[in-house]
């Protein structure tokens, strides 16, 4: 009696316990479902609201195209990707905070050359003052513009990016496979969103024209603070555009490594501000015109180490008719336009930005045992560096894994 009286306690009780145990764990399986659902959903619609919004701000320039003319009048693609990189003066807009000055002229021209392995890439300053070839350019009302020589800097306000591309190309034979513009503000955005670039200064720089009052040594700048700092001429330096570009360069190199170190790339929350920055500020050609385009190009430099992304700036020298003007020096410059079209490695080390090692001033070796002073005819001189068997020259620039604060 003992052992039955005690069976049914054992078995009804734990059994109906049970019963109610495995009721609330579906309620609860069934909320956390529900639950999980419902974020998951917000997830994927934050995300592609996100995605939309980043794909929306991009400015795509669909004229460059149509007004460079047909292919197979421009250089011949090659290995590796050039892409110009313009910094535009505009005072359009949001800009106007910076000025009145009517047009716009490229502040700033980077040719940057990716190595076809994907492993290395070169940033060469085009000097702004440097007398060139301008060629004839198409403009969108129709017009064609008549050929003439004149400050680099003066193609894009006389014909806007399809006549810099006109001019970088015959300047360099490079085929140019896609370009950048971006103009001050979308330049403060980005250096923001990044949290401020580092730079490092040997005097105190004071410049009301610039709104700069920075102390030496070692800081961090925010978007404001840098693009004084990288326009600033006169308050540093000697004043040259030459060191003005070597700053700029200082200062490119020092935002990848922030870029590369930070985990910025990594971090959704820090990725989606410069990203927002990054495309509400820029406008491209067709072939960079979407974020899957963009995402493609990045990840694509994701195993590009920051010992190997380069700064220089062209080889050049003084203006055989103006000193207040530049050349490029010759046959340094020939030289290292045909590496990077033949998308071969480009010896950089650590000086005086914008110079090589091995250099006749203003001269190129025509191959018969002459030279030849070319301060515009670089296509000729392209010609006659590939001709020479001259062992290439270092140039002189930095890296963007040097520290900014690092001297030669």
């Amino acid at each position: 009696m003992d052992g039955s009286s005690t069976l049914p306690s054992i078995v009804v009780y734990p059994t109906g316990g049970l019963v109610g145990s495995s009721g609330r764990r579906r309620r609860v399986v069934f909320w956390l479902s529900l639950g999980l659902g419902v974020l998951l959903l917000l997830a994927v619609g934050t995300v592609w609201i996100g995605y939309t919004k980043l794909n929306g701000n991009i400015h795509a320039d669909t004229t460059t195209d149509r007004l460079l003319g047909p292919s197979s009048s421009r250089p011949t693609e090659v290995n590796g990707e050039n892409i110009l990189v313009i910094g535009s003066d505009s005072r359009a807009g949001a800009n106007a905070a910076y000025g009145t000055t009517i047009g716009a002229r490229s502040d700033t021209t980077i040719l940057l050359h990716i190595g076809r392995d994907r492993r290395r890439a070169v940033a060469v300053s085009l000097p702004r003052d440097a007398m060139v070839d301008v060629p004839a350019c198409e403009l969108p009302s129709g017009k064609v513009t008549a050929p003439y020589q004149g400050m680099f800097n003066s193609a894009y306000e006389q014909g806007g990016t399809a006549c810099t591309i006109r001019t970088v190309e015959k300047l360099t034979d490079i085929r140019i496979d896609h370009f950048v513009v971006v103009d001050f503000t979308g330049f403060k955005k980005m250096v923001d969103a990044v949290g401020g670039v580092e730079v490092c200064l040997s005097q105190p720089v004071v410049d009301k024209d610039a709104a700069l009052d920075l102390p030496a040594g070692r800081q961090t700048l925010d978007g404001e603070q840098a693009l004084g700092y990288v326009r600033v001429r006169y308050a540093l330096g000697d004043g040259s555009d030459t060191q003005r570009m070597g700053r700029q360069q200082d200062f490119l190199s020092s935002l990848v490594a922030k870029i590369d170190s930070s985990g910025v790339l990594l971090n959704p929350t820090r990725l989606y501000p410069l990203l927002d920055a990054a495309t509400s500020s820029l406008t491209v050609d067709p072939g960079l015109d979407s974020l899957s385009k963009l995402y493609d190009l990045a990840s694509s430099l994701s195993h590009l180490p920051a010992s190997q992304v380069s700064f220089l700036t062209a080889p050049r020298e003084p203006y055989v008719l103006d000193r207040n003007r530049d050349q490029f020096k010759q046959p340094d410059a020939a030289e290292l336009f045909r590496q990077l079209r033949n998308d071969q490695p480009v010896t950089v080390s650590p000086g005086p930005t914008g110079t090589a090692a091995a250099a006749s001033p203003g001269t190129v070796n025509t191959g018969v045992g002459s030279t030849t002073r070319l301060p515009f005819a670089l296509p000729v001189a392209v010609a006659a560096a590939a001709a020479d068997p001259t062992p290439a020259p270092t140039y002189t620039g930095r890296s963007a894994a040097q520290d900014v604060c690092a001297t030669p």
